[in-house]
């Protein structure tokens, strides 16, 4: 292991299961372990990359909410990220639920659609939530890498976010070398702050899961459930109504 992977190993990668994470080797080492936990947590605004914007986050979650700086990487693609970590690892449902209240504090102008929480749960498993690919990554289509950058370059990036050629592993060693990671307690501090709904409550899949499971509920008044209820998040709304496209002749009024 070199240096590099050593300091994504220790910010990001869970450790609890004794393993690299599910699906793991040493160049792309798994970010959620086999019970469903992560240590990394990731929030992307893209589509167009947007540092003026997602700064607002970097600098209020140091500022406002005594936390240790995030990472701030370029995606490769449309975006930039910033990579939170925590010293222990967490349910994937409650990473996405600190990841959205940060999306509402500092975010809340911006489409949801733009902005990407990872871990993001698939279905009722938090073994099927989808996380983000480890950086610095080449982009199998373009050839672009993404990379972690320094705060005083991350605007250089607005336009093309991306490098043309592989960051320096010791640069991104570097990087990475100054961060730390959230404590258990901090994180706690910071759910409880920004709000009892948002820190207590399970992502919007896992929550409509638990509806379903209690009141038999059939996928397609599953899905129109949370199309129509106004506590979902709008982009999930969103998809929800996107699912339920090829069965609009024959649905049930709400």
């Amino acid at each position: 292991m070199n240096r590099l992977q050593s300091e994504v190993h220790r910010l990001y990668v869970p450790q609890a299961s004794g393993g690299m994470g599910v699906g793991a080797d040493l160049d792309e080492p798994g970010l959620i372990d086999s019970r469903g936990q992560v240590r990394a947590m990731v929030l992307e605004l893209a589509r167009p990359a947007d540092w003026a914007a997602l700064s607002k986050v970097w600098q209020g979650v140091q500022r406002d909410l005594e936390l240790p700086a995030p990472a701030i990487a370029v995606s490769g693609r449309d975006g930039y990220q910033l990579w939170f970590s925590l010293a222990e690892p967490v349910p994937a449902r409650d990473a996405q639920a600190f990841l959205e209240s940060l999306r509402v504090r500092y975010l809340g102008d911006i489409n949801p659609l733009r902005v990407g929480l990872m871990p993001a749960l698939d279905g009722m498993s938090p073994l099927h939530a989808r996380y983000a690919r480890t950086v610095p990554a080449a982009q199998a289509n373009s050839g672009h890498w993404s990379a972690f950058v320094a705060p005083d370059l991350a605007p250089v990036f607005a336009e093309e976010p991306w490098l043309d050629t592989p960051p320096s592993p010791e640069g991104q060693s570097d990087l990475l070398s100054r961060l730390v990671s959230i404590q258990p307690a901090d994180f706690q501090r910071v759910l409880e702050r920004l709000g009892p709904a948002t820190a207590s409550a399970p992502s919007a899949p896992a929550s409509g899961a638990a509806k379903t499971a209690g009141a038999h509920l059939t996928p397609k008044r599953f899905l129109l459930d949370v199309m129509n209820d106004d506590s979902v998040a709008l982009g999930l709304r969103i998809e929800a109504a996107k699912a339920l496209l090829p069965y609009v002749d024959d649905l049930e009024p709400p």
